[in-house]
């Protein structure tokens, strides 16, 4: 017969279920939230100042919208991008940019009828199956500002201008922009067929990645990372030397717009932005000490035949997004300081479930006051409690114990003086602000 404690001895090794956080996710904790909120803040307040209202789209969308937008053989879709079934046999994504998002929301809501631009903002995560690394994880977080329904290169100007202005506002004031116009559908081609004569006959010295973009999207090898790939660009064709007319005037009005408003900016004809979409001007912010490194902290340009791929009518569009992931490393970096949290000015500390009790109405009149109180409803003791109270460095400490809830007082404490007195529960609420009130005065006098 088996023996029952070695069952239970065998039961009790059972290796433990540890659950992490999967591979390139992470947990953003309280702690983090400051340097978050504070972009969140920003973004929110120079949404307002340039009239972009907030739109939220859904994290899944249909596969083949960023495949007909983003482009089928970018590195976001041929190789990062999260692809699955639904049951009912639907392919679907989890979206890796806002952009197409935004655009197949305009077109879906019949936006095209309202007064133009039409200006949007968001803010959410984004998905891509990257490799892991500093600054970069697979579901990161991104916001993003769009304009669409103006030609005029004025906007591409203010889309620049709105994010030095964020960027600014959260402290990161030393910043580089990289600016460059590709062309439009009219001098492309004839460009692109430029580029590949070019690199033709140079393909040997190409990495494995660029061999193949060279068939399929040449105008990315000029964004390639890899140092043999940027050395033989190094000499290529420039699309700024090639540009149309139409599209060499917008450009130029850019640039003059960009020094009306003082903006120093460098002119990189390798910047491509690496998407389908973009069409003549493309942008890049980059930190000012890391302009050749890891990654910019946001990027955009002009994209006028998106509305039309996704079968809308021809309407032009510009915007830009920016990693908020790397912006957190920046900031972390350059030692700026995350939002202002609001600081209680007030504990309560009770005694005995009925204390507890009382307190919760004590608690809920001062909330509604406008007093942030904090609290330790749990089994402390006073003393437990106090050094708590300490630890937050509160001005006034709210005493109710199993006496002072049958008598339905309360004991104020100050803090600084260690003055207190007995109040009823009635004017616990004038007496605190009384008190905060005279304990404001004296620090402005001092």
């Amino acid at each position: 017969m088996p023996n029952p404690k070695q069952k239970n001895n065998n039961s009790s090794k059972k290796k433990k279920i540890k659950f992490q956080t999967v591979r390139g996710m992470r947990d953003i904790l309280p702690e983090e939230q400051i340097y978050w909120n504070k972009i969140r803040k920003a973004v929110d307040r120079v949404a307002v100042d340039y009239n972009y209202g907030r739109i939220d789209t859904p994290i899944v969308e249909p596969t083949n919208l960023f495949e007909r937008t983003t482009g089928k053989e970018t590195d976001v879709v041929k190789k990062e991008m999260y692809k699955f079934e639904t049951q009912s046999g639907k392919k679907v994504s989890l979206r890796p940019e806002g952009t197409p998002s935004i655009v197949r929301a305009y077109i879906e809501h019949g936006m095209r009828t309202k007064p133009s631009p039409i200006k949007l903002f968001y803010i959410g995560p984004m998905f891509r199956h990257d490799r892991p690394q500093k600054g970069r994880y697979r579901e990161f977080f991104q916001f993003g500002f769009e304009a669409i329904g103006e030609q005029d290169p004025i906007l591409d100007a203010q889309i620049i201008q709105t994010a030095l202005r964020i960027f600014s506002s959260i402290g990161i004031s030393k910043t580089a922009l990289q600016v460059n116009s590709i062309g439009c559908q009219e001098c492309r081609p004839n460009y692109d067929n430029l580029l590949v004569s070019y690199l033709k006959n140079r393909k040997q010295a190409l990495c494995m990645d660029c061999k193949d973009r060279l068939k399929k999207n040449p105008l990315r090898i000029l964004d390639c990372k890899e140092e043999k790939c940027t050395q033989v660009v190094t000499q290529a064709p420039q699309a700024v030397d090639h540009l149309c007319p139409d599209c060499k005037k917008h450009f130029i009005y850019l640039l003059e717009c960009l020094d009306e408003l003082k903006i120093t900016y460098s002119i990189n004809p390798h910047l491509v932005r690496g998407l389908d979409y973009y069409t003549k001007t493309v942008f890049e912010i980059w930190s000012k000490d890391d302009e050749e490194g890891r990654v910019a902290l946001g990027g955009g340009g002009r994209y006028d035949y998106l509305v039309e791929k996704l079968g809308g009518k021809k309407t032009p569009g510009v915007g830009f997004a920016a990693g908020m992931d790397r912006i957190v490393e920046e900031m972390k970096e350059r030692g700026i300081k995350g939002a202002k949290t609001s600081q209680p000015k007030v504990f309560l500390a009770q005694l005995g479930d009925l204390a507890k009790m009382k307190s919760l109405s004590i608690f809920q009149g001062l909330e509604k006051a406008g007093i942030t109180v904090a609290e330790s409803f749990g089994r402390g003791n006073l003393k437990t409690q106090l050094k708590k109270a300490n630890q937050l460095k509160v001005d006034l400490v709210l005493i109710m114990g199993q006496r002072e809830s049958l008598d339905e007082t309360v004991i104020i404490k100050d803090m600084t003086g260690g003055n207190q007195e007995v109040v009823t529960l009635g004017k616990v609420v004038i007496e605190v602000k009384k008190k905060l009130k005279k304990i404001k005065k004296e620090v402005r006098v001092k």
